[in-house]
């Protein structure tokens, strides 16, 4: 037995509805702890799955060879540079089984995406954790980290849970700072939601120029397909080559495959949602700060809000009303929590409970 797997601690995901409805016997549950887009996808991507159900009986396509087609096409990359997983989680998996040996070690920083750890300790890895600085990514304390054990190194851009980014500029210092031999993985799993911003880079154009880089994205938060899990990355032809033959046969189900597809299919249905969603960021930023709370600028679909030591009494009074949030103590982030940006009647239950809240507890 591997008895050091009983250390690490396994990752928590947000409170179901229905576990919250069984519990506490709530009816009417509003979710907005796992960053999920709280729309349902396109109508074409609907279709797509309902017309591809009478197939289940069979194995998937195993090379995901129309997606991959369409992918490719999308981003204008070479088919044999893209790899795809159950959720972009199994990519990051694929990363380090493929490309980091007993004995190495990766780096990445703290707080961050919580399965870079958990994913490096259960192959038995040295993982070291570099402290943000100003909830950013610190690019330049993450360089001087780097030995010559380390070969892999995460950032997720933007963060997770902080929703903060690094900017081209650092992102190109970093790179150019870095041995060649380390590979550096880009989550960019909240990418559509910060691709506007003029500073913030796209992992592709560095892979592009040459960079050793695994750019990772998923079809889970702007897409609305959480649910099926569908994630893909684009890396080197060789280094994706390592990573396939760790990679299980048919992980990506028939399903997904079609609802990617689709989904590409569907930009005007997703940039409309889009559209929405920003006025609701704002609405839930401004509405927030107007109570007191500090929240954090996020270029992704949620808000890191600190409450102060009332905080995780707050998350219990919101799951007695029937809103889920997630608390940050996993992440060291005590007086914190993390909102997802939900429907507009699902923001402003949120906010009228929160004030209810702190009116009573002031």
């Amino acid at each position: 037995m591997r008895t050091y797997l009983r250390n690490i601690a396994v990752y928590k995901p947000g409170k179901p509805i229905e576990e919250l409805k069984r519990e506490l016997g709530v009816r009417d549950v509003v979710k907005l702890a796992s960053n999920e887009n709280p729309f349902p996808p396109s109508p074409r991507v609907r279709k797509a799955i309902c017309r591809a159900v009478s197939g289940i009986n069979r194995y998937p396509e195993g090379n995901q060879y129309y997606l991959r087609q369409r992918i490719a096409k999308e981003f204008g990359v070479s088919e044999d540079q893209i790899i795809f997983g159950n959720g972009s989680d199994e990519i990051i998996v694929f990363a380090v089984r493929s490309l980091v040996a007993p004995g190495q070690e990766i780096v990445t920083s703290f707080p961050t995406f919580l399965i870079y750890k958990i994913a490096g300790l259960v192959e038995g890895i040295r993982v070291r954790e570099v402290p943000a600085k100003g909830m950013r990514y610190d690019l330049g304390a993450i360089s001087s980290a780097i030995t010559d054990s380390t070969k892999l190194v995460f950032i997720a851009n933007p963060d997770n849970p902080t929703g903060t980014y690094v900017t081209k500029e650092e992102l190109a210092r970093f790179l150019n700072s870095i041995p060649e031999e380390v590979c550096v993985f880009l989550d960019e799993a909240y990418y559509e939601f910060a691709r506007e911003l003029e500073d913030y880079p796209n992992g592709l154009d560095f892979l592009k120029a040459g960079k050793n880089v695994v750019v990772s994205r998923t079809f889970s938060k702007y897409y609305g397909l959480a649910g099926v899990r569908l994630g893909y990355a684009f890396a080197r032809k060789e280094v994706i080559d390592l990573m396939n033959r760790v990679r299980e046969p048919f992980n990506v189900n028939s399903l997904a495959q079609v609802a990617g597809i689709a989904a590409l299919d569907s930009k005007e249905y997703y940039e409309r949602i889009y559209r929405l969603f920003k006025r609701e960021k704002g609405f839930l930023r401004k509405a927030l700060s107007s109570l007191g709370l500090e929240v954090l600028d996020s270029a992704t679909n949620f808000l890191l809000v600190k409450v102060g030591p009332k905080s995780e009494e707050l998350v219990e009074y919101l799951l007695k009303s029937g809103i889920i949030v997630r608390h940050m103590k996993a992440w060291g982030l005590q007086d914190y929590i993390r909102v997802t940006v939900g429907q507009p009647r699902e923001n402003r239950r949120f906010v009228k409970a929160v004030k209810a809240f702190l009116k009573n507890r002031r």
